[in-house]
């Protein structure tokens, strides 16, 4: 919570006013800036998972916490467009690293009820990302600086709190069992990617996870601009988008406890089915309290699918490549999140936003058919590495 409460607060909502009022950064640069962190995690997640597997959780999340700490400070001195790139190519690298690893940090410490305590961490982050811009909002009243003091602050705690860290159990790999040398590290990553590539349902799941991204950019980018056109005002797109997250955040940790008890298959399935349904009602009655339900029904279907897919990727991983398989689901996912408002923006310009939605809700449907029909396997949770 402290982590992401940081991170998110140094640009929700203060990085464009910073970019533009303090360093006078023109719109087209201003994306660029926007893009730096992400394109940070695409590169980033998959080598920081897969060298968890090596060094370990904690030492790996420890060096997140180190740039979450410091990152902020150097706001504190940026006065070009370049500098704030590479400021936040910087603080990029601490979710990026962070993402996957906690996931498989927490993969390490659950067994029999793992998707229910991801949903609690996911949960938590949520919680982060909501507090942060109200409480930048607050900061900015005093200074741009004072905003990323106060991020400084949360990452200094965040990193205090992670010294407590255990040690997490790591599981033999089996050159150790069986007494041979030790490969170098660079082997050992390749090996690891090796093995999570040749498995079809880390894959599959790890691309239905970019597909419902895909749509989550897509809904957070452009249903403003469509609830505005429909003469729905700011402070109600404010009370739309604050149900769909306080959704998600309360229903994380249930989701994630039916997808214990029922298995993931069938549980991430009907996650998509609902996303379908949610896609076609932000359209089906476009005034206020259509999109507070459509939005509220989304934030429930991506509770559902993303509290299971974690899961399903750590269930079909061995224990000692967790980290190497949800690097491979981060950096995928974050793919489709950024690939989201490109798609829909391309769609709009041919099939306004209602037939976007709805074809978007299609996409839906034809992730459930072909995750549902990717191979056995994964249906119900196991107890062993």
């Amino acid at each position: 919570m402290l982590a992401i409460l940081s991170s998110t607060m140094s640009k929700t909502p203060v990085l464009p006013l910073f970019a533009r009022d303090y360093l006078h950064l023109g719109d087209s640069v201003l994306g660029l800036v926007a893009a730096a962190s992400t394109v940070v995690g695409i590169v980033v997640s998959l080598p920081a998972g897969a060298l968890s597997d090596i060094l370990g959780r904690r030492a790996v999340l420890l060096s997140a916490m180190l740039v979450f700490a410091s990152a902020p400070v150097l706001y504190l001195f940026v006065e070009s467009a370049g500098a704030l790139v590479a400021v936040r190519m910087y603080h990029g690298l601490a979710t990026a690293i962070f993402g996957p690893v906690a996931m498989a940090y927490i993969a390490d410490l659950t067994r029999e009820r793992r998707a229910e305590q991801m949903g609690w961490y996911s949960s938590a982050t949520l919680v982060g990302r909501s507090i942060a811009p109200m409480l930048g909002g607050v900061l900015l009243l005093f200074s741009y600086h004072a905003v990323y003091v106060g991020c400084a602050v949360g990452g200094t705690l965040a990193l205090l709190c992670a010294l407590f860290l255990p040690h997490a159990p790591r599981a033999p790999k089996p050159q150790d069992a069986e007494g041979k040398p030790r490969e170098s590290p660079l082997r050992q990553m390749a090996q690891g990617l090796a093995t999570v590539g040749r498995n079809r349902t880390i894959m599959v799941t790890s691309i239905v996870e970019a597909l419902q991204y895909l749509a989550f950019g897509a809904v957070e980018t452009f249903i403003p601009l469509y609830a505005k056109s429909q003469g729905v005002t700011e402070w109600q797109i404010g009370l739309i988008f604050g149900a769909q997250i306080v959704t998600i955040a309360l229903t994380k940790p249930v989701s994630g406890r039916s997808s214990d008890r029922l298995g993931r298959r069938p549980v991430i399935a009907a996650g998509l089915a609902l996303n379908a349904i949610a896609l076609v009602a932000l359209t089906a009655y476009p005034h206020f309290w259509g999109f507070l339900v459509g939005a509220t029904l989304f934030g429930l279907a991506m509770s559902v699918v993303t509290a299971s897919t974690s899961a399903l990727v750590a269930d079909e991983s061995k224990a000692h490549h967790y980290g190497t398989s949800l690097g491979v689901l981060s950096t995928i996912m974050d793919v489709g999140h950024a690939s989201g408002p490109v798609v829909a923006g391309l769609l709009i310009g041919h099939l306004a936003y209602a037939g976007t939605y709805r074809a978007l809700a299609v996409l839906m449907v034809v992730a459930m058919g072909v995750f549902l029909g990717a191979g056995r396997g994964g249906g119900r949770p196991h107890a062993g590495p």
